[in-house]
Formats: structure tokens, C-alpha cells, sequence
């Protein structure tokens, strides 16, 4: 049997065989395969891909391609930057790393949140980009204050228009507010309130975005007075005192035509 090929066998009695290399004193994992010579095959291209100084990402995909994409940017941080990750990480200069989600989309993060995706693996489906954790979906936006429900262009924004740049100061959180949007008309920002009941009904619009975030909150409350059974969630006002929202939340109108709505459904 070559050095770093290992046989195995399934609880089933199946044989396989197992991947492996040392480097620096690390053991390192490089998959299981189906036969003695595809575990072969990786471990010698492993192997080599360590002892060539001149293999960079992302042209080390095509040319190690028998070694899987995560376990090239793995080997490749390790040798070049002296930490060893369990997920496609690669560390770049200028305090940001990058993800290899696939071996053609890079993502882009601040170093700040490199023990986390250290310990998450992100997955995708269809668009929607996310990590398990503690048994849950959570959106990669979630991170940034966004909703699942937000909308690119309209309720955040990748600032240098790259949708892969997830570093802080690239994403702009437009509308942070649930049924909140915000207006530009030539100059004069308004914030307009909505609620999704068999369609949106608009609760107002407003000058300041924490009224307007209220109102979607008092909306609420009045749906559920008027007997509508809906899990809606409501805005966390942060900088406001008990006292000063409620006194928003008595002062502040909602449109004439909701509350009638809510009146012939009752």
C-alpha cells in the first residue's frame, strides 16, 4: 500500500480507501475514495502540489484536479501562511481573506470573521447563501443586520457592486427596519411603511425611519387585535427609552384606509 493511502471498510463490509498526508506536523485528511488508485492519485498530487512554490490559486484547481477544490485551498494556506483551516480559506493581504466557495466564485470577508467561517461551512441554494448553526439556517446577511426577506438594490447594497464582497464596508444596509422602505425623491428622504395582509397595505409614510419602523410595529399589534394570526416580527428600536417609544407609538398615524380594512374583517 503507497504512504498516505489507507484501506478501510464500511459497516456494510465494502472496502475503501482513505487519503491522508503529513505536513509540518499535521495530519491531514484528504478524502475517501472508492478505489486504492483515485485515493492514490490524490495523495501524489497533494504531495506535489506542497513541493511547488510556484501553485496559486485559482490556478492550482485545474492543474492539481484530482485533489478536491476545498482541501487545494486548505493545503495551499497552510504551506503559505502557516495556519491550518478546516474550510476553504485562504488568507489574503490587507487584512481579508477569501472562501472558496466553488473553484470559480471567490468570496471576500474581513479578517473579523475568520473564526467563524473557520467553523461554518457556507453552502448555497439557488441564490440565497447561508451556514448551519445550532441546527438553523442563517443567511450570511443576517450578519450584517439584513432580513431574509430584503430585496439587492432596494434594501442593501453591495457598495463596489461586487455581490462576492462581503466585507463591511462594502455592503450598505439600505432598509434595516421590517415593512420599512426608504424614498428618495430628488433629495427629500421619506420612509414609507407597509404590511403584507392577502397583499401590502401601506401604514404611512413618515419622516424618520424610527417612526416609520414604529408604525410597522403598531400595525402589527393592530392586526393582531383585529384577530389575524400571523407570526409577524416587529422592530427592535435600539437609543429610544421605554418612555419615548411609547410616546411615538400613541402619537404616531396609521392610514385611514388599514384601519378600515381591519374593521370589515373583524
Amino acid at each position: 500500500m503507497a504512504t498516505g493511502v489507507y484501506e478501510a471498510t464500511k459497516k456494510d463490509g465494502t472496502t475503501y480507501f482513505r487519503a491522508n498526508i503529513h505536513f509540518h506536523s499535521k495530519h491531514i485528511a484528504l478524502g475517501s475514495f472508492p478505489t486504492f488508485q483515485e485515493a492514490n492519485n490524490v495523495f501524489e498530487q497533494a504531495r506535489t502540489l506542497l513541493a511547488d512554490t510556484t501553485a496559486a490559486l485559482p490556478d492550482a484547481f485545474f492543474q492539481y484536479d484530482r485533489i478536491p477544490f476545498e482541501k487545494t485551498v486548505i493545503l495551499l494556506n497552510f504551506r503559505n501562511n502557516g495556519m491550518y483551516l478546516g474550510t476553504p480559506i485562504y488568507l489574503q493581504p490587507g487584512r481579508y481573506f477569501t472562501y472558496y466557495l466553488t473553484p470559480d466564485i471567490e468570496l471576500k470577508f474581513d479578517n473579523d470573521d475568520l473564526f467563524y467561517y473557520s467553523s461554518h461551512k457556507i453552502l448555497k441554494r439557488g441564490g440565497h447563501l447561508y451556514v448551519n448553526d445550532y441546527g438553523m439556517q442563517v443567511s450570511l446577511l443576517s450578519r450584517y443586520g439584513i432580513k431574509n426577506y430584503a430585496v439587492a438594490g432596494i434594501d442593501y447594497e453591495f457598495v463596489n457592486g461586487d455581490p462576492f464582497d462581503f466585507r463591511y464596508e462594502n455592503i450598505r444596509n439600505i432598509n434595516p427596519y421590517y415593512g420599512v422602505s426608504r424614498h428618495d425623491d430628488n433629495g427629500r428622504i421619506t420612509y414609507q411603511t407597509r404590511i403584507h395582509i392577502n397583499g401590502n397595505y401601506q401604514i404611512g409614510i413618515y419622516e424618520k425611519e424610527t417612526d416609520a419602523a414604529i408604525a410597522y410595529n403598531k400595525a402589527v399589534d393592530l392586526a393582531k387585535n383585529a384577530g389575524i394570526d400571523r407570526n409577524y416580527p416587529t422592530n427592535y428600536i435600539t437609543g429610544l427609552s421605554a418612555s419615548e417609544y411609547a410616546d411615538i407609538y400613541t402619537r404616531i398615524k396609521v392610514s385611514k384606509s388599514y384601519r378600515e380594512y381591519l374593521q370589515r374583517i373583524q
